[in-house]
């Protein structure tokens, strides 16, 4: 008489799963969401269990389930265990060893655990020479004995491990695996006319990756305790690489430096005291106007250091810069404080009346909180956009009419002598001080 036996879950490896069983044992199926019967022809003889105590009337089950949800599954299976054989399938190994010793505590049901490491797409021609990870955990040798010289006649090579070692290995091999096909895809990797068989190796990982739904992805990753570190050191080995790409100078014969603001900013004021104080002659400023364009310049290599505000006395944090620093890797080579003082600047020709709105980096602001309040709390304070934040480019683009001429910039005083502005008022910083602190990056 044949063995019963129910396959819980009838997904992609459900399917794959009945095919290799169906013509040796009397099958029963079970899904959570029955209308998938009605898409996918099953064999006459086969049952389609309504309820959870059918599936039970088989001595052997196996889980076919997503790796998140089958703790719930045997956890709300449990009384229905008796004398059955429990098998998982799952990719990860600890996971359902760790549930099984839990839920089968107290029963006499007995547990294999096992991974068969193909899929759908791999087995379509056959099952023959296909690997499948075994383990006898909890059952005893005559049951652990049936299934591997099933599986083995089937024509499937049988490796034989513990839970630790699979997942272990599986987390630089099936995990290492799914993460490049994910990241081929979100990289929006495409075929070409010129593409080379490796090239279309790479195309075949992605391709098939991807037909695994995106819960088996993230389950892979999240339910390995074996996949974290190895996304680490892939991230570092990506790093590495990356950084040997890099030219170890921009330009071989000067130093390269790109800094926050533009020409006139207090940040060509920092690099300018950064590189009198240590004597450095031969060097170029690349005015780039935001710390992000700065740590964006730095990681592709088109610069060799960078320079960004970081903190002020008065006005705390820059936030700019802080957000910019979270989406790069740097290193900071120095660290630096220059006292700040800000100038109010108009249009030569504009009326003080006329003016409507003062303009500059929202840190500005708030170093002159409360004089603005006292002597301009009329007046607009307004802060640009784009390369538009950094005060120096917003006192460029008021020379050249980009912007209302009914406004005044508000920062260095050397602004006024570069753009031809004329000052109206000084030494608006609320704190006399004013220190402002800087950061000299280069890369890790």
């Amino acid at each position: 008489m044949k063995k019963k036996v129910s396959i819980v879950g009838f997904g992609r490896f459900g399917q794959t799963l009945y095919r290799l069983l169906k013509d040796d044992f009397q099958i029963t199926l079970y899904n959570r969401h029955p209308q998938v019967f009605e898409k996918i022809k099953v064999d006459g003889k086969t049952v389609i269990a309504e309820k959870i105590a059918d599936i039970y009337r088989s001595e052997v089950i196996f889980y076919c389930v997503p790796i998140a949800v089958f703790k719930s599954v045997i956890n709300s299976h449990r009384r229905y265990f008796k004398k059955h054989l429990l098998v998982d399938v799952l990719s990860v190994k600890e996971h359902p060893a760790k549930i099984f010793r839990k839920y089968l505590k107290g029963t006499e049901a007995q547990a294999i655990l096992t991974h068969p490491m193909f899929g759908p797409d791999s087995s379509q021609s056959g099952f023959s020479n296909l690997p499948l990870v075994m383990d006898k955990f909890l059952s005893d040798g005559n049951n652990y004995a049936f299934w591997k010289k099933y599986f083995s006649d089937k024509g499937l090579s049988i490796i034989e491990i513990s839970p630790e070692e699979h997942d272990r290995l599986a987390a630089n091999s099936q995990g290492l695996t799914h993460f490049i096909g994910r990241l081929l895809a979100e990289f929006g990797f495409k075929p070409t006319e010129i593409d080379t068989y490796g090239t279309k190796k790479l195309h075949e990982v992605e391709s098939q990756t991807c037909n695994d739904t995106w819960q088996l992805f993230t389950n892979l990753q999240n339910y390995n305790r074996y996949t974290g570190p190895m996304r680490v050191r892939l991230g570092k080995a990506y790093d590495k690489l990356y950084d040997r790409l890099i030219p170890k100078k921009a330009n071989p014969k000067k130093v390269i430096y790109g800094i926050q603001g533009g020409l006139g900013s207090f940040n060509e004021e920092a690099v300018l005291f950064y590189t009198g104080k240590k004597n450095i002659k031969k060097f170029k400023i690349k005015y780039l106007y935001t710390t992000e364009k700065v740590l964006k310049s730095l990681h592709e290599g088109s610069i060799d250091y960078g320079l960004f505000a970081i903190q002020n006395a008065v006005g705390g944090v820059v936030e700019e810069s802080a957000y910019a620093m979270a989406r790069y890797r740097f290193k900071i080579i120095d660290e630096f404080a220059i006292p700040i003082r800000h100038y109010l600047m108009k249009k030569i020709g504009v009326g003080l009346s006329e003016i409507d709105a003062i303009m500059a980096h929202p840190q500005v602001f708030r170093q002159c909180r409360h004089n603005l309040s006292i002597r301009y709390s009329k007046k607009n304070l307004v802060s640009g956009k784009g390369d538009l934040i950094d005060t120096a480019k917003a006192a460029w683009a008021l020379s050249k009419n980009k912007i209302p001429s009914t406004t005044a910039i508000l920062g260095p005083k050397r602004l006024a002598e570069i753009y031809g502005l004329e000052i109206i008022d000084q030494d608006l910083q609320d704190d006399k001080t004013n220190n402002t602190t800087f950061f000299l990056a280069g890369r890790d």
